[in-house]
C-alpha cells in the first residue's frame, strides 16, 4: 500500500494505550475528537488514518502531527474503507491497548484507561464498549445491543419493535449499568481491544467498507469464547453523521455489510438462500430509511 506517515519522533517508547482514528471528510469535529485524545495523558500514541479530506484540513493535520510526538497520520492511500484502515493503522501501531475512535467522537478524559482495566480482568479474545452519548447527553443509539439475527433485523427495519410484543435490536431505551456488564454488541464508534486479542481475531473483516464490521468482530468474539462488556464509567460524546457524503450513500454500504454478515454467519444452505431472499426487503427497508432521513433533513433545513 503506498501512503506518505509521518513517523513518530520517539519511536523507542512504546505507549500502553493506541488510539486508531479513520477520517473521511470528517468537518470540524474532527479536530474536538483529535483533541479530547491528545489532552489525555494515558494515551500514548495516537494513530489518524486519513482516508479522504480536504486539502486545508490535511495541511492542518500535518501540522498537528508535526507538532505532536504522539500523533502519527497515514496519508495518501485514498478511500480505503474503515474496516481495512483499521487495520492499516493496527499494523503500524505500538500500543498494547487498541481503542478504535470515530474521528467524531470526543472521549472523557481517563475513559479509555477504565476500559482497559475492565479489559485486563476479561477472557481472551475481548472488546470493551464505552457509554456513547449524542451531544444532549442522552445513550445514542447502538452503543449497546443483542446480537444481529435474521428475525431482529427484520423486526427493527420495520419498526415493529415500537409495537407491543416485539423487542429491538438496541438497548439505550433500558436502564443504563451501574458497572461493567457483558453485553452482546458494542459500538465500533469506540471500542477496546488489547493486541493479542486482536490479533487472535485477525482484525476487522475488510469485506466491510462501512458499518456492521463492529458487529461481525463482536460475533467472532462470542464464537471463539471471549468476552464482549459495556463499561458505563467510559464516556464517549458522539456528534455521529458528520462525513461529507450522502445517506443514500451511507445506507447502501451498511446493507452490502448486513448482506455479508449473514451469508458469513449462516450455519446451512437453508439459511444462506433465505438471506438471499430477503436481500430486496432488506434493501427496501434499508432505502427506504435513507430517503425518509434525507427528506426529514430537508424540511428541517439541514
Amino acid at each position: 500500500m503506498s501512503a506518505t506517515a509521518i513517523p513518530l519522533k520517539h519511536p523507542e517508547q512504546k505507549p500502553a494505550i493506541t488510539v486508531i482514528m479513520v477520517s473521511y471528510m470528517t468537518g470540524p469535529a474532527l479536530m474536538e475528537a483529535l483533541r479530547s485524545v491528545v489532552d489525555d495523558p494515558d494515551i500514548a500514541e495516537v494513530i489518524l488514518v486519513d482516508n479522504g479530506n480536504p486539502e486545508l484540513t490535511q495541511q492542518r493535520l500535518r501540522e498537528i502531527a508535526l507538532e505532536n510526538d504522539r500523533v502519527r497520520l497515514l496519508q495518501g492511500h485514498g478511500n480505503i474503507g474503515f474496516s481495512k484502515a483499521c487495520n492499516y493503522g493496527v499494523s503500524v501501531s505500538t500500543g498494547e491497548y487498541l481503542l478504535f475512535l470515530n474521528p467524531d467522537a470526543v472521549i472523557r478524559v481517563g475513559s479509555a484507561m477504565k476500559m482497559v482495566e475492565c479489559g485486563q480482568e476479561l477472557t481472551r479474545p475481548w472488546v470493551v464498549g464505552a457509554l456513547i452519548k449524542d451531544e444532549f447527553g442522552q445513550e445514542q443509539r447502538g452503543a449497546r445491543r443483542k446480537r444481529l439475527t435474521p428475525s431482529r433485523a427484520f423486526i427493527t427495519f420495520l419498526g415493529l419493535h415500537r409495537l407491543p410484543f416485539f423487542n429491538s435490536l438496541h438497548l439505550e431505551n433500558t436502564a443504563v449499568p451501574t458497572r461493567a456488564s457483558p453485553v452482546e454488541v458494542v459500538s465500533g464508534a469506540c471500542s477496546m481491544f488489547d493486541r493479542e486479542s486482536f490479533d487472535m481475531l485477525d482484525g476487522f473483516d475488510e469485506a466491510y467498507f462501512l458499518h456492521v464490521e463492529d458487529i461481525d468482530i463482536c460475533e467472532r468474539v462470542h464464537r471463539t469464547g471471549g468476552e464482549v462488556y459495556f463499561q458505563p464509567e467510559s464516556t464517549v460524546m458522539h456528534y455521529g453523521s458528520t462525513s461529507n457524503v450522502t445517506r443514500q450513500m451511507i445506507e447502501w454500504k451498511k446493507l452490502c455489510g448486513f448482506v455479508h454478515y449473514f451469508l458469513k454467519f449462516s450455519n446451512d444452505r437453508f439459511e444462506k438462500t433465505l438471506t438471499t431472499l430477503a436481500i430486496p426487503f432488506m434493501a427496501a427497508a434499508v432505502m427506504g430509511r435513507a430517503c425518509w432521513l434525507a427528506i426529514r433533513a430537508m424540511i428541517a433545513g439541514r
